[in-house]
């Protein structure tokens, strides 16, 4: 079955399409963040939501990815689809890179959380890890697309706007 992927040519075995469309996956994701967000927000009664927040994507969303990552393409749950979605912006999610499977953690933040509220001596080394780590994580995924584009001629991002500059810069920004 051919799929939306860059490379075109890349063979991704066992995938199949979607059956939800782009504009129901993104409203659903956007109602599963605003749900998790606002139970962070209350659940840490306004302290830290957004490491709460952090580590519920990083463990539920991202810990999914690392669980069905040999499986993906033929995923057809809400979470398979957002990740098929999400690969249009980068087809290594679809074809078992090791370097995505290995980026894709970080529950450590929930860690952050309860030292933070025990106002524990260790809160601010663990922060400094996990924040160095994530920016050495963005500087490295960003570092091993452009090689793989300008050294080695291989496009993993499909060319369209919403996908490069909305899936692939801005969800990677935070």
């Amino acid at each position: 079955m051919a799929h939306p992927y860059y490379p075109v040519r890349q063979e991704i075995k066992g995938y199949l399409a979607n059956a939800s469309s782009t504009l129901t996956l993104l409203s659903i994701f956007a109602a599963g963040c605003l749900s998790v967000a606002m139970s962070a927000y209350i659940l840490m009664m306004r302290l830290y939501p957004r490491t709460s927040f952090g580590g519920c994507v990083h463990l539920f969303f991202e810990g999914y990815f690392a669980y069905n990552f040999r499986r993906m393409p033929a995923i057809t749950d809400v979470f398979g689809q957002l990740w098929k979605e999400y690969s249009l912006s980068d087809s290594r999610y679809q074809t078992q890179s090791a370097f995505v499977l290995c980026m894709e953690s970080g529950p450590l933040s929930f860690i952050i959380v309860f030292l933070i509220i025990r106002d524990h001596p260790l809160r601010h080394a663990v922060q400094l890890i996990v924040s160095l780590g994530q920016l050495y994580g963005v500087i490295l995924y960003y570092a091993t697309s452009l090689f793989d584009h300008y050294v080695l001629n291989i496009t993993n991002t499909r060319p369209e706007s919403l996908r490069f500059w909305g899936y692939f810069i801005l969800c990677n920004a935070f």
